[in-house]
This record gives structure tokens, C-alpha cells and sequence, in this order.
């Protein structure tokens, strides 16, 4: 009964994001009760694996009572502490010191958010104030990539390149631009990595010179496109795209969001290829989502000319939350955690996760197996010589999806039939090894739908 109730209660009420309106209140919620390690209860009492760490953010796993414990500790003793006026907290202070001292090269000063989204849009601003304080005011280009993710907010969905995003939002903006994904199994260069870094800096470089040199002001990357299908550029591409916005004195943004905290292995991705952007953001993994919180890491150079341009004026931009004592103590919790074992951990399950989807490549539907640790994607496909993609009849989002949760699995699965792995890092071999059970189990029923077997005919 009670479940039945809060179903109604949310048909009537609650607006889901990134969702059919009409669809989410016809097939009804399913809601979630409790959770511990990578499992989760819903409130049927059914459990199942957590194949995508809630939204690729739940990196520590559920039920961690320090970090609970970190919070009511916390709340008590000061629940909430502006950082505007000169004022501060504790616990900001030291995980922006903490932060800074684990960040690559120079990133030594970060201004914390609330997620994801408001990361980008607040490096849109310092953007745009760094080259006004630098005389270049006509620096008012960004350049961002096809199939990449940077937020749902108004101008940082204008970076994001997914249809959903813009459809009915009048973005991106005319100032927003794309060159084209690196995407190694369906790029058209094919998939030798020094060929796909050739074509991407030829495309970039086509782009910075069909707008001027002198007008962009920003890059957005993503070390690995997670939104998008868990695109993994080829090793040294984005050391190279890196190379060249340096070469034209166009900022760098390294977005790890997705990539941030363990997900690849390391505590940041940027440190795989030894990069150090201009700006880099976080947010998901910061606190595992327990509570929200992003991150801005900013880099001397540029944090000296923003301080310098604004002399004793105030630089305009801050939220209310920005800098929460209650999610700067979570996260310190939280980042103990990651180094007291659950980052050796997710290297090792990670590991084990892509042998096991790798294991899956003779299935007849899989097209590609690709992945980083702890951040995988399966493509599907009915012809592997043609990579022909699942029909959209077959309705991969929404049956594959239903299919996983039937078999005690939670994944992402997208429209274009790209299935999306991002699990707890504490993940057991057990977890590991029911992910890859249930997935061929739910391979094996799609192979089965009416729409792909005519596909495959």
C-alpha cells in the first residue's frame, strides 16, 4: 500500500529530469528504499547490483557510516556557514587545501559549487572575466566536442553536444562550438589512435581559425566523454588538443566530473596522461552523493589574473551553498576513504569488470567493448561488419533497461543502444562477476526481441 501511494504521489507531483513526462506517468515510478556496498533495495525488497553507482557519482559505495557520522558531527556543530563576507568554515578550508595538494601541477585554488552543471557555468564566468582582465574582451568563443556532456544548466547544456539537451531550449548559443568526437569505433578516419589525433587537431584547428584566433576563449573536454557512450579518446589525444589550445593561448578545461575520484583508476584522469589544464571540474564522486557538491579547481596563472584585474573590487560570482561546511566534511570523509584502500580496490575490480564485459565480445549483438576501470560501455549492434546500431523500434533506452532491472542489474542504457557501467569502487569479485552474469542474460533476452531478430534477418 505504502508503495502504491508513494507511486501516485509522484505521478502527481514529482518532475523527473531528463525524462518523457507522459512516459515516466504512465509506467510509474520505482522507488528505491535502502542500500549498502553496491547493492540496492528497492521497496518491493527486491535488491540488485548497482552497475552505475546511482548516476556515476555513489564511487565509495552505499552505507559508509563515517561519512553519515561525518555529517551529524558536522550538523551539529555548525549546519551551514556562508563563505561570502570573508567568512569561512573549517572543513571548506581544509578540503580546498586537501584538493589543491592532490590536484595536477598548479591547480591550486578551488572554488566549490553544488554539483556538476554549476562547475561549468561558473568556469563559463571566470572565463570571461580572466580575458576581460587581460584587455581580450573579444575572447568570446568556447569550443567544446560532439557527443560531449558539461551540464543540464542554460549555457553549460550549450556545451553539452546531445540532441536532448537543446531540443525546445533555443541552444546552443551562437558562441558555442563543436568539432567532431574522437569516437574510435565509429570514427570515419577508422580506429588507428595517431589517425583519429591528426583528424581532431585538424578539426580543431580549422575551427580556431574559422573563428580568429584572437576570439576563443575556452575548450571544454572531457577525459572521457561519459554521457555521450563512454567515448575513450586514444591514448595521447587529449595531451595533444591540450598542446595545441596552449599553442594558441585558448584555456583548457579539463571537465572530470564522470572521471573524477577513482573512476579511471587514479584520483583524477588528467594525471594518466600528465596534463594540467587551466581549469578542471569535479563534482559526483567528491562526496560520493551523499550530499551535493562540485568543485572548480582554477590554476595559478589564471587565478592571479582574475585576483589582479578585480583589485579591491568584488569578482560578481557566488551561490549561497557554495563552500556547505555539512558536504566539505563528507567529502574529507569520504576522500580518506578513497585512499585508505577503495581506490587500490576499484583498480582491481576494475580490472576484473573489463576482462569480464571483454569476455562478452562473441555475443552476437556486442559491437564494441570499451572502458577505462571503473567507467565501461557495451555498443550493440546487429551487424558487426557494418556496425549497424539496434533499430530504434527495439527501443534499446527503455526494454534493455527493463530487462537489466528484471535480472537484479542497474545500468545505463542509452538510446543508440550503448550500454553504460560505472559500479561502486568497493566492489567485491562477486559484485563484478553477477554484473557480467546479468548482462549476457540481458544480452541474451534482447536477442530475443521481435524488432532485433528482424533487424538481424
Amino acid at each position: 500500500m505504502l508503495a502504491n501511494s508513494l507511486i501516485e504521489l509522484d505521478r502527481a507531483h514529482l518532475v523527473h529530469p531528463v525524462s518523457s513526462y507522459r512516459g515516466h506517468e504512465a509506467l510509474g515510478v520505482r522507488v528505491l528504499k535502502s542500500a549498502k556496498g553496491a547493492t540496492v533495495t528497492d521497496a518491493s525488497g527486491r535488491q540488485l547490483i548497482d552497475g552505475f553507482a546511482g548516476l556515476w557519482c555513489v564511487n565509495a559505495g552505499y552505507g559508509h557510516d563515517s561519512i553519515v557520522e561525518a555529517a551529524a558531527r558536522q550538523m551539529r556543530e555548525l549546519p551551514y556557514a556562508t563563505a561570502y563576507f570573508d567568512l569561512g568554515s573549517e572543513p571548506a578550508i581544509r578540503l580546498a587545501s586537501e584538493l589543491a595538494e592532490r590536484a595536477p601541477g598548479d591547480l591550486n585554488h578551488v572554488y566549490f559549487t553544488l554539483g556538476g552543471s554549476d562547475a561549468v557555468d561558473s568556469t563559463i564566468r571566470f572565463v570571461r572575466y580572466y580575458w576581460n582582465a587581460r584587455g581580450e574582451p573579444k575572447r568570446d568563443q568556447f569550443l567544446s566536442i560532439e557527443q560531449g556532456y558539461h551540464g543540464s544548466s542554460v549555457v553549460g547544456a550549450g556545451l553539452t553536444a546531445l540532441p536532448a539537451f537543446h531540443a525546445g531550449f533555443g541552444i546552443p548559443f551562437e558562441w558555442q562550438h563543436k568539432i567532431p568526437s574522437p569516437y574510435p569505433y565509429r570514427n570515419p578516419v577508422g580506429e588507428d589512435g595517431n589517425a583519429i589525433t591528426t583528424a581532431s587537431l585538424a578539426a580543431l584547428k580549422a575551427k580556431i581559425e574559422e573563428l580568429g584566433p584572437e576570439r576563443v576563449a575556452a575548450f571544454y573536454a572531457e577525459p572521457i566523454q561519459g554521457s555521450g557512450g563512454v567515448i575513450v579518446p586514444p591514448k595521447g589525444w587529449i595531451k595533444a588538443i591540450r598542446e595545441l589550445c596552449r599553442e594558441y593561448g585558448i584555456l583548457f578545461i579539463a571537465d572530470e566530473v564522470i572521471t573524477g575520484f577513482g573512476r579511471t583508476g587514479p584520483l583524477f584522469a588528467c594525471t594518466e596522461e600528465d596534463i594540467v589544464p587551466d581549469f578542471m571540474t569535479t563534482a559526483k564522486g567528491l562526496t560520493s552523493g551523499y550530499v551535493p557538491m562540485g568543485a572548480v579547481f582554477m590554476a595559478d596563472h589564471v587565478y592571479n589574473v582574475i585576483a589582479d584585474g578585480a583589485g579591491t573590487s568584488a569578482v560578481g560570482h557566488g551561490y549561497t551553498y557554495s563552500a556547505h561546511p555539512v558536504s566539505a566534511a563528507v567529502a574529507l570523509e569520504v576522500l580518506k576513504l578513497y585512499e585508505d584502500g577503495l581506490l587500490e580496490n576499484g583498480i582491481k575490480a576494475g580490472a576484473r569488470l573489463m576482462a569480464g564485459l571483454a569476455g562478452l565480445s562473441d555475443h552476437p549483438l556486442v559491437g564494441d567493448v570499451r572502458g577505462r576501470g571503473m567507467l565501461a560501455a557495451i555498443e550493440l549492434v546487429v551487424d558487426k561488419k557494418k556496425k549497424t546500431p539496434l533499430p530504434a523500434s527495439a527501443m534499446p533506452a527503455r526494454r534493455v533497461f527493463d530487462r537489466a532491472w528484471d535480472n537484479g542489474l542497474i545500468i545505463r542504457a542509452f538510446a543508440n543502444g550503448v550500454l553504460g557501467y560505472a559500479p561502486p569502487l568497493c566492489c567485491t569479485d562477486d559484485d563484478i562477476d553477477a554484473i557480467i552474469d546479468r548482462t549476457r542474460r540481458t544480452l541474451d533476452q534482447t536477442l530475443e526481441d521481435v524488432d532485433v531478430r528482424q533487424a538481424l534477418a
